[in-house]
């Protein structure tokens, strides 16, 4: 067993959803990019959140108020280093990347599109990464540009150049592919755009359980993530945006807190990140949220990173050796996910029959239909790994795809 592998065995004790068997068999956890589990240490913090700290936030004078307002707060400067931001006031929780993007697509798209404007995505966008600017090109009469992939899933930088021109709003990519694990060249796909004036947006929800990720690095203008993908709550996400930016944009939603005076004739609104925040946020869940961080900043994100790119290498090694198994995608930069066939089987039935064996994976279209059928395909099954996987999780996935073939094939 690697040090690795040692090492993972170690942090799975941490995570009590683990320690169960299904269908008689102990959990093989692989759908990491869906979901992530959690380790106890969130559970404990949002438990201690409802136990002793819960009130509403900011608009109360009594104790509970207070100590809610200050961990929520908290959480906010834990994300803030995190991502290496430089302001608290970059961050906005929001319920997910998905409203990050929307909020975005809404506050900054919108105002600055107009007809014959030009948006840009790549080929590898998951949905919540395309569908936001499909709607804004449509409403504004713009045009949504697309740049392609090489069949190995690796975005053509050239083609992407060629994209750039004075029409061009905004920029909007993904950092690692949720269906094949590449990893963008984000700060030179950034420079690229910045050379021609051009905002650009990065979904991170992908990258940041995995790569240390630096804001001011990078030179994003808008980066975003989800809390339940980095073994945080669900119902709970962020959006950096460079202070600049959020000053210039309009409330996304309307209600209580995101206000500086209202009368029936008109009203003001709060500074950043305040005017993002309408109503009761998920305090719970921002609590949560920063304990996982903090979890994953014990660990360390370089540690990580080794220890899953073991393991991913060793998956495709062994599923490699596999003759019915065509893995899909070869991109140079790979982190967490690999998705694959096993030949005259469906996606389905293989995940079916893994689950069976206590191995859990991901079948479908990933919420990414365009870059599937840019591979001809309708569905594959991916196995996504996170910090307590192991070769033996590997193994088991191997010897669950045997058996597949044994009972299908």
């Amino acid at each position: 067993m690697s040090c690795e592998s040692r090492a993972a065995d170690a942090l799975r004790r941490d995570f009590p959803a683990l320690q169960q068997t299904v269908y008689g068999k102990p959990l093989v956890y692989l759908d990491n990019a869906a979901t992530s589990q959690k380790p106890q240490a969130v559970l404990d913090r949002m438990v201690r959140f409802y136990r002793e700290e819960c009130a509403n936030i900011h608009r109360g004078i009594h104790a509970l108020s207070e100590r809610a307002t200050q961990a929520f707060e908290d959480a906010r400067a834990t994300v803030r280093r995190f991502v290496h931001a430089r302001e608290d006031c970059e961050i906005v929780f929001v319920r997910g990347a998905t409203e990050a993007i929307n909020l975005v697509a809404h506050s900054y798209g919108r105002p600055h599109v107009a007809p014959g404007d030009e948006i840009v995505v790549t080929a590898l966008e998951h949905h919540a990464n395309l569908v936001p600017w499909q709607i804004v090109c449509e409403e504004r009469g713009a045009t949504l540009h697309v740049a392609p992939i090489s069949d190995d899933g690796v975005v053509d930088l050239d083609a992407y150049a060629a994209l750039l021109g004075p029409r061009t709003r905004l920029v909007a990519l993904t950092h690692v592919s949720n269906v094949l694990g590449t990893v963008n060249p984000v700060r030179r796909m950034i420079d690229m755009a910045h050379a021609h004036g051009v905002p650009v947006l990065v979904d991170g929800a992908q990258a940041v359980p995995h790569l240390p990720v630096d804001v001011q690095a990078l030179d994003c203008d808008f980066y975003v993530f989800s809390g339940h993908k980095v073994y945080g709550p669900t119902g709970i996400g962020v959006l950096y945006g460079k202070a600049g930016l959020l000053e210039s944009m309009p409330p996304y939603q309307a209600g209580g807190y995101m206000i500086a005076s209202v009368t029936f004739e008109r009203s003001t609104y709060a500074g950043i990140p305040d005017r993002f925040e309408a109503g009761t946020p998920h305090i719970a869940g921002a609590v949560g949220l920063a304990a996982a961080l903090e979890y994953v900043q014990a660990i360390g994100l370089d540690r990580i990173a080794v220890a899953e790119h073991d393991v991913l290498d060793y998956a495709r090694t062994q599923l490699q050796a596999i003759p019915r198994v065509r893995l899909i995608g070869a991109p140079r930069e790979q982190a967490s996910a690999v998705s694959f066939l096993v030949g005259g089987v469906h996606p389905h039935d293989v995940a079916t029959v893994l689950d069976r064996e206590g191995v859990a994976i991901r079948t479908g279209h990933h919420c990414a239909q365009p870059l599937l059928r840019r591979l001809g395909l309708t569905a594959t099954a991916r196995a996504s790994f996170a910090l307590y996987n192991t070769r033996a999780d590997v193994d088991a996935l191997v010897a669950g795809i045997h058996k597949t073939l044994e009972v299908l094939g």
